[in-house]
């Protein structure tokens, strides 16, 4: 019978980046042998998963887990949309959602096995894209949408807001699907972005042979288009001529969240 321990076991996941049951299995094949046992983890492919950390991973899955007057999003990437739709990564997507929901957001460090065991399995970058959690505080209307394709969620969104309707709320929801905005507010924009942007536009202006004592307002249009395609409440609704906040009247967004593959 084979004769290794539990630091046997976790010196060998250390030292090739392969799951847990892997390396207690590769010992038990090589009779506790280290240098065995490593081997046996290369020529089954399961070693060196650290090695694919630096691919790119814009694939992948995301869930939404909604409970009473709170909701979680969790996106978990891969390298390629078969791994991502695989039901075992979409179940996989799902419970760590269900965890941030019941949980909290540290809660997925306990999975974190889990997401190398399956990095391993599918011999991919596989990673933990963004893990959020938001509670409704009273009187808040709180609305999601996830959107789906090929069997697994590629948006989510949740919004909470104040002095609107449910029905609105759905419709800013599926709006911020549809625009992906980044930010809320335009002072939420990084001020240093902006400044970069407004050098760029007058730049581009001045390129252009526009005449100088027209720069300046040429430069604020061009600046509020690209605003627009940031902050949500600056957004044409649906792309129409109505903002967002037009569309709210009195009312307000306090917190939105967006994960979507690709962005």
């Amino acid at each position: 019978m084979s004769s290794f321990t539990a630091q046997d076991v976790k010196a060998l996941r250390d030292a090739t980046g392969a799951g847990m049951m892997d390396c207690k299995r590769a010992l038990t094949e090589s009779g506790g042998d280290m240098e065995a046992a490593a081997q046996w983890l290369r020529e089954k492919g399961m070693a060196k998963a650290a090695a694919r950390a630096d691919r790119a991973s814009d694939q992948g899955t995301v869930a939404l887990a909604v409970g009473g007057s709170a909701a979680a999003i969790v996106e978990l990437r891969c390298e390629t949309d078969f791994s991502a739709k695989a039901d075992d990564f979409v179940s996989l997507a799902g419970e760590l959602a269900r965890l941030v929901l019941d949980e909290g957001e540290e809660a997925v460090e306990a999975r974190k096995e889990a997401i190398e065991d399956l990095s391993l399995s599918k011999k991919e970058n596989v990673r933990l894209g963004k893990a959020v959690r938001v509670q409704a505080s009273g009187g808040s209307v709180l609305d999601t949408y996830l959107h789906t394709q090929d069997g697994r969620g590629t948006s989510a969104v949740i919004v909470e807001a104040v002095g609107i309707s449910q029905e609105l709320a759905h419709e800013v929801a599926l709006h911020i699907a549809f625009a992906k905005p980044s930010v809320l507010h335009r002072d939420d924009v990084d001020p240093a972005e902006v400044e970069k942007e407004r050098v760029a536009l007058t730049e581009m202006t001045k390129a252009e042979g526009k005449p100088e004592q027209a720069w300046e307002k040429i430069v604020s249009g061009r600046l509020r288009a690209w605003y627009a395609e940031r902050v949500l409440l600056e957004q044409g609704m649906f792309g129409e001529k109505e903002t967002v906040q037009a569309r709210l009247g009195g009312g307000q967004i306090v917190r939105f969240e967006l994960a979507a593959i690709g962005s």
